[in-house]
């Protein structure tokens, strides 16, 4: 989105307008159709934990995967009754990039589905991975890297992050590549990240610009179609040639808004129509008093506590801003600097306006 607007815990502030036509290159705008990364997904066993693992009580399946593990191992514990508390059973989860060979390292995330409250300073053991064609492409290993903590006694205790999440930065090993000639395709699809019409055709033309046997063809609002072949160049140097291209892409005026914490992010392009802008604030203040009447001397009166409240109600002078028609994203800022508008209230403005018909823009909510 060009000349971004942030609204933060107070006013809202412009970006440089400069930033409005900074030139992007090709690489960050598209994504290569078929050059893509592949989830896996394993299941496996964190051992050497300090007493935070699994119940096995509670988790059998933790219990049955140990004696899989140990059987494996050649240790038979079919008629034993043991009860680890430093083993947990973990979901391993990773992604193979594209042109992963075997013998690369990847990095992977552990996260615990039992009961255990911890898995720092444990070892993920062997673990398979499997993508979604049930085949296995890496094998993953190796020590946990946990940020967070858990801490306490009998009476109290403290976490902080998520003790039950872990990664292991390189321990899987690919064992499997996923098969795809990328170099044997006739023809290449740059696929937009945020399809638009006037990117796409600025696309075509600035790669058009770059070979004359014009290999660029704009198929829809969200494809770009080079021919390798008319460029005389095999798909890996056609890609390598064209990802620096400098463009400036174009958006639709959008306002996104996140209401949770406040902020609001406005396109350059938003257009206001003629309108004026109230904003007032209702102030209600209730402070209570109690006094306390001890009883009689000698009695067995006891103290009576008398109810005393106080309220203040101050509805605040309202301010008016008034925008012309056409106006900017500028005016608008202005106007709801004058006001000195909190976030929330410049939410329900920006919302108010939208269903007034007087903000020209998508509003996307967070």
């Amino acid at each position: 989105m060009r000349g971004l607007l942030l609204a933060g815990l107070s006013a809202l502030s412009l970006l440089s307008p400069a930033a409005a036509q900074t030139q992007v290159r090709l690489k960050d705008l598209v994504d290569v159709e078929g050059v893509r990364g592949n989830e896996l997904l394993g299941y496996g066993l964190v051992v050497g934990l300090n007493g935070t693992g699994d119940t096995l009580r509670n988790s059998p399946y933790t219990e049955e995967a140990l004696q899989s593990l140990l059987e494996r191992l050649g240790v038979n514990v079919a008629e034993e009754r043991f009860r680890p508390d430093n083993v947990a059973a973990v979901v391993v989860t990773a992604e193979l990039p594209a042109f992963a060979r075997a013998g690369s390292r990847l990095d992977i995330q552990v996260s615990s589905i039992g009961d255990a409250s911890s898995l720092q300073g444990g070892m993920l053991v062997m673990t398979p991975l499997l993508a979604a064609d049930s085949q296995v492409y890496a094998v993953a290993q190796g020590p946990l890297v946990v940020s967070g903590f858990s801490a306490g006694g009998q009476a109290a205790g403290a976490v902080q992050g998520t003790p039950t999440l872990g990664t292991v930065p390189g321990g899987a090993r690919v064992e499997r590549e996923v098969p795809f000639a990328f170099g044997e395709m006739e023809t290449i699809r740059l696929a937009l990240r945020n399809p638009d019409f006037t990117t796409a055709s600025r696309i075509e033309r600035a790669l058009n610009d770059r070979f004359q046997d014009a290999p660029a063809r704009m198929l829809d609002a969200g494809t770009v179609e080079l021919d390798a072949r008319l460029a005389g160049l095999n798909p890996a140097q056609l890609i390598a040639s064209v990802e620096r291209t400098l463009l400036t892409p174009d958006q639709a005026a959008r306002v996104v808004i996140d209401a949770r914490s406040g902020t609001i992010v406005l396109g350059a392009d938003v257009r206001i129509e003629p309108v004026a802008v109230a904003q007032g604030a209702l102030t209600i203040e209730v402070e209570e008093t109690p006094l306390a009447v001890p009883g009689a001397p000698f009695s067995n009166a006891e103290t009576a506590i008398l109810p005393r409240t106080s309220v203040q109600v101050d509805k605040g002078a309202p301010g008016v801003s008034g925008l012309r028609g056409g106006a900017t994203l500028r005016d608008l800022i202005e106007g709801l600097n004058t006001l000195e508008v909190a976030p929330q209230d410049m939410i329900e403005i920006l919302e108010a306006l939208k269903a007034a018909g007087a903000l020209h823009a998508e509003i996307v909510l967070q």
